[in-house]
């Protein structure tokens, strides 16, 4: 059994108050449970902790569900929250990833905050940050620069909040769409219902969406949910789902026991060293770009459509 320091107890209340704080509307007993891997009776007791040391922990006013809410009244205890130079450090790297200006410039200026706030007495945060970032390094991505303008992505988070319908022009035609989530990859997508094409589910890359304005007219979201939809695809295709079979050689074993391929995926090692791993999505041409970098150490087992996609897209190269 981890035997843990013996000031963790201190450690794992800050860590609580911390969630508890990044939620305005308080948290659960069943939200707590499933943050920290516990019983239900665990999580009453830790709810049970912070009650019996800070006296603005309370139960919150909130009725939009059947659970009661805990949280602090006195935000004054956000004071106690510090940030490590690894951790912004972090935020560094993720600008890397980014492919829109726009959000790298956000996430620029939330680091910039996040270092005001922050305080060092012996080394300068700035200096540990860069001494980080020069120990880890960079890995140089080929990636696309999409610029989606701060008001296109205003508009969209505040038709999704409240449910309200927009209108603007994409592939030069006038749209209609009710806004159900966004999709950040290597494109960012809106993904919206449109009524002119019934009741379906369709992804719209955003920077091609144009003229956006959010109406007043309200639409019904019913029971859609982003993270399963997403989770139909391999990227952002929507289409038929195929049950994939993939064998890895032994060689490349140790990467692919520890790669996220798909929410539904399972891995599992063979006898003789290969990996198979198996998940349902659809996007058979996404699926076959993602494995190219895999080159002969991947084998295809199932379905045979994937097979044939794999091989008609090869032989399609013009390599002359």
């Amino acid at each position: 059994m981890e035997i843990k320091p013996r000031y963790s107890r201190v450690s794992d209340i800050l860590d609580l108050m911390t969630f508890i704080l990044s939620r305005v509307q308080g948290v659960t007993i069943p939200e707590i449970a499933e943050r920290y891997n516990v019983s239900r009776r665990t999580a009453e007791r830790m709810r049970d902790s912070l009650l019996n040391i800070f006296p603005d922990f309370e139960e919150l006013d909130y009725i939009q569900d059947d659970y009661k809410h805990w949280g602090f009244s006195n935000r004054a205890y956000s004071r106690l929250i510090s940030f490590k130079p690894e951790e912004i450090a972090n935020l560094e790297q993720l600008k890397d990833i980014l492919s829109n200006s726009k959000s790298i410039q956000t996430l620029d200026k939330t680091i910039e905050k996040l270092k005001a706030i922050s305080t060092k007495h012996h080394t300068s945060l700035e200096d540990e940050i860069e001494m980080l970032l020069h120990t880890e390094g960079f890995a140089i991505r080929q990636k696309p620069n999409y610029n989606i303008s701060f008001d296109t992505l205003s508009i969209v988070r505040d038709a999704i909040q409240n449910s309200k319908i927009i209108t603007g022009t994409y592939h030069e035609k006038q749209r209609k769409l009710k806004p159900l989530g966004v999709i950040y990859g290597e494109k960012t997508y809106l993904v919206a219902r449109e009524d002119a094409k019934g009741s379906d589910v369709y992804n719209y890359i955003l920077h091609k969406l144009k003229d956006l304005k959010i109406t007043t007219e309200s639409f019904d979201k019913g029971d859609f949910n982003l993270e399963e939809h997403s989770k139909r695809s391999f990227g952002v295709y929507q289409g038929e789902i195929m049950d994939v079979k993939l064998l890895f050689s032994p060689s490349v074993s140790e990467d692919i026991l520890c790669y996220n391929f798909h929410p539904t995926q399972s891995i599992s090692e063979q006898p003789d060293g290969s990996v198979l791993v198996t998940f349902q999505a659809s996007g058979p041409l996404e699926i076959i770009w993602h494995l190219f970098k895999w080159g002969k150490d991947v084998k295809i087992l199932a379905p045979e459509k994937l097979k044939e996609t794999y091989r008609n897209y090869i032989n399609e190269i013009d390599l002359s």
